[in-house]
């Protein structure tokens, strides 16, 4: 008899600590509308995860329900379970110095040299040192898409960005790469940018066109330039506290549902950018595609800011060294 309870009492505890794995649910926030292309594949990733079936659930709150960026970050360092989008220039002020250079202008001329770069040493070393900052990425293979400025007054060349407030995200990267193109760079949250752009408070803005027009930024400025000065790739992290105490069957379903849902992602912006440039046209925004000569006007401005890794704390040869690790 006494065999038998013992047998009950253990079956209990394992019944209860499976469904204490069930009530694990991770809060995927994100500044993006749900109808750009990231916020269709976060939905297909929560799709993803709960196929899996392991006790790990995944809920979307797109449009800054979760409050920005930064916000979010925070609440990670604290073992939340949140989950956000972040880039090397955040990763950054956040304690990876190095991983910064991935957000400078012009860097990358092609996806592969990003994809490239992402299976190298260079990088899985860097993303174990952000782990022990605080901070897991889950997953790198995002396409954000091809960065472009969208402005109030016509901008044809890198010489018509002097003097231009132009938002960008709260980053100290993005912030000097702006500078070095002449621009005046001004840090502010994405949900903030279309009243700033129609109370003339900044004059431009930047980011992939699913995200421009998403945002409806083109009401408000009619003026689109095609410098594509960041090929942005973006990174799913978490609570690396957090990420720790899942079980290595949740750990796995995170991991590679992130990959799937980014393969996925990807295939999505594809098609993205010609029909949200169509729109954009077709509602009144006046589109320049600078030529090679104008584009190295942008690339010649572009490379003081790597003159600048004193500032930044990188580490020496660090330009050097990821441009080798992405050939």
């Amino acid at each position: 008899m006494k065999k038998l309870v013992a047998l009950f009492v253990m079956m209990m505890l394992i019944l209860s600590a499976s469904s204490a794995f069930a009530d694990v649910v991770l809060q995927l926030g994100l500044e993006n509308s749900i109808s750009e292309p990231i916020g269709q594949a976060v939905t297909k990733w929560s799709e993803l995860l709960k196929e899996r079936n392991t006790g790990l659930t995944m809920e979307v709150f797109p449009d800054s329900q979760l409050g920005n960026k930064t916000d979010i970050i925070d609440q990670m360092l604290l073992g939340e379970p949140v989950m956000t989008l972040a880039d090397g220039a955040f990763f950054a002020d956040y304690g990876v110095p190095d991983m910064g250079i991935v957000f400078g202008p012009f860097l990358f001329t092609n996806w592969d040299q990003c994809w490239k770069l992402i299976e190298s040493d260079w990088w899985k070393e860097q993303s174990e040192k952000l782990n022990a900052m605080g901070l897991k990425i889950v997953a790198s293979n995002w396409v954000y898409g091809e960065r472009h400025t969208l402005t109030t007054k016509p901008v044809k060349t890198v010489e018509d960005l002097k003097g231009l407030q132009i938002r960008v995200p709260t980053n100290q990267i993005q912030t000097k790469g702006f500078e070095v193109l002449g621009a005046t760079p001004v840090g502010m949250s994405l949900g903030d940018v279309y009243t700033a752009l129609q109370q003339g408070t900044i004059d431009g803005g930047e980011n992939p066109l699913s995200t421009l027009y998403g945002r409806r930024h083109h009401e408000v400025a009619k003026y689109l330039i095609l410098d594509g000065h960041v090929l942005n790739y973006t990174n799913w992290i978490c609570s690396s506290m957090w990420f720790d105490g899942l079980t290595p069957e949740q750990q796995k379903a995170l991991l590679e549902t992130g990959h799937e849902a980014g393969v996925f992602n990807n295939e999505l912006q594809a098609k993205a950018n010609d029909y949200y440039l169509d729109l954009m046209k077709k509602e009144g925004v006046t589109v320049v595609v600078p030529d090679e000569k104008v584009l190295e006007g942008f690339r010649t401005k572009a490379k003081d800011f790597y003159k600048e890794g004193a500032l930044f704390k990188w580490s020496d040869g660090l330009y050097e060294r990821v441009m080798n690790a992405m050939k």
